[in-house]
């Protein structure tokens, strides 16, 4: 009997790796993916609130383009049912990291597609509950970010509960993956639209919308909306007013997180061939060290996260990838990732 292994080969790459394999390449495909994926969203919550008698949809909507995919997908929802868009609640609730370029968007698009705009400063709130929990407003750490975030999602339950509806959930796939979320934070929802969408894909669809919407004053703010950087915006902003806490330069780009994170769960690819084909599509962009570093990152996060994706909150699945503990990643919260960081730290740039 032969012997084999499963280490790679180091024969030479000849076919087509996708560098976006979230994203047709073609514009006509991609046209096509998008309306695809923003129907399965808008249907899913359409069928959601009618099941549950709900008429009113509270959404957290902050300038971003999660909350701006989440709130076009409502407005769609809303269609689907006959319902008025006087009955999607967006609800804005600047921080200390709120700069104006995302509460005027926020804001600005909430009245262009006819919903029902409040707002609420959670400042006072924060503060009160650091003097509660004795907590010094000058450290900016984990606490003092995520006591924002839980805020928001209490005003936002609450106003649900208020009106008879449901909250409508933000964040997106490459952010659960990541666990890029507060804990019963913004990862809280009552039925959460982007579950299943990766960053890469979100951006193409707010685009698509700006697109072919028809409404000159919605597309400005959503082009907008896709100009600004990705931030959750829980540190304050810079001198000048500008975005201060960039996304990417704490967990790395969306872009290669979004392939690692293909060849991980649609083809259960191992670090070294993870490594290899990131190289081989995204060498151009990134050199080495760059993919070893955020490669690295994924599987660090990847593995200590999961315990915020065994508690997802429902949400309708759209592609071959998604993390949902109901069906597609059964995973148990203490699984240990040290085989797959081994290997990654086994890997020399340029190998």
């Amino acid at each position: 009997m032969s012997e084999f292994d499963l280490e790679v080969e180091d024969t030479l790459l000849t076919r087509y790796v996708d560098p976006h394999p979230f994203v047709p390449s073609n514009q006509a495909e991609r046209a096509a993916r998008c309306e695809d994926v923003f129907s399965i969203q808008s249907y899913g919550l359409a069928k959601r609130l009618a099941h549950t008698h709900a008429t009113h949809a509270v959404i957290g909507v902050s300038g971003g383009l999660d909350s701006t995919l989440a709130l076009l997908v409502a407005v769609r929802a809303f269609d689907l049912l006959g319902l008025d868009h006087n009955g999607i609640i967006a609800v804005t609730m600047p921080g200390f990291g709120t700069t104006h370029r995302t509460h005027s968007n926020a804001t600005t698009l909430s009245d262009a597609l006819g919903c029902q705009l409040r707002e609420v400063n959670i400042a006072a709130s924060v503060r009160q509950h650091f003097a509660d929990i004795g907590h010094d407003e000058a450290v900016h750490d984990v606490t003092y970010e995520n006591c924002q975030a839980r805020e928001r999602t209490q005003i936002l339950m609450d106003i649900a509960n208020q009106e008879g509806g449901m909250v409508i959930g933000t964040g997106d796939l490459s952010e659960l993956a990541l666990g890029w979320a507060t804990y019963n934070g913004d990862h809280m929802s009552m039925y959460g639209v982007n579950a299943s969408v990766p960053k890469t894909l979100v951006r193409h669809l707010v685009r698509y919308v700006a697109d072919t919407c028809g409404n000159d004053a919605e597309a400005a703010v959503l082009y907008d909306v896709l100009d600004t950087p990705v931030s959750p915006e829980l540190l304050p902003a810079e001198e000048d007013g500008t975005i201060a806490q960039k996304t990417e330069d704490l967990v790395g780009p969306y872009e290669l997180h979004d392939f690692v994170l293909y060849e991980v769960l649609r083809h259960g690819s191992r670090p070294r061939k993870v490594y290899r084909l990131a190289r081989y599509a995204l060498g151009h962009t990134y050199d080495d060290e760059t993919i070893l570093k955020w490669l690295r990152v994924f599987y660090r996060r990847f593995f200590a996260q999961q315990f915020k994706r065994s508690c997802l909150p429902d949400g309708p699945k759209v592609g071959s990838v998604a993390v949902s503990p109901r069906g597609d990643l059964r995973m148990p919260s203490d699984a240990m990732g040290s085989l797959w960081l081994k290997e990654v730290d086994g890997l020399c740039a340029g190998e």
